[in-house]
This record gives structure tokens, sequence and C-alpha cells, in this order.
């Protein structure tokens, strides 16, 4: 089966990086020099957002392989009774 058109995870991905990067340009705009704590304190939720929607990937992908692998395991199975 194709992946799906919309992939709700990479929108999220994207949308997250993008509205990371727009508050550090705008930090930096705003408050010169001593928005360098506040960029780091953005570039560490951004870092989590990553590895947090990374992890509901890798799950996701997981848990789709374990239940192909238990209908192959059944159709195996059915096959067998015949």
């Amino acid at each position: 089966m194709p992946p799906p058109a919309f992939d709700r995870l990479r929108a999220l991905a994207i949308a997250s990086q993008a509205i990371g990067l727009t508050l550090v340009i705008g930090l930096e705009t705003v408050m010169g020099n001593a928005a360098r704590p506040w960029q780091g304190v953005v570039l560490g939720g951004m870092l989590v957002a990553a590895l947090s929607i990374a992890l509901v990937r890798l799950y996701r992908r997981n848990l789709a392989r374990k239940r192909w692998a238990e209908r192959v395991a059944d159709s195996d199975h059915d096959h067998r009774d015949d």
C-alpha cells in the first residue's frame, strides 16, 4: 500500500522548524546580542520537536511492520490448514 498523499508528521516537522527559524531570526532582530540565550532555548525546542516526531514516526513504522508480519503469519497459517 502506498504512503498517504499528505503526511501529517512531515507537515508538523516542517512547520516546527519554520516557526523555530522565524523565532530565531525575530529574536535577533528585536533583541540583538541579548537574544543569544533565548535563541538557544528555541534551538533546544526545535531539537526536542524533531526528536519527538522522529520517535513517533519510528513507533508507527514498527507498529505497521508488526501488523504486516502478523497478517503474513495468519495467512501462512490459514494456507496450511487446507
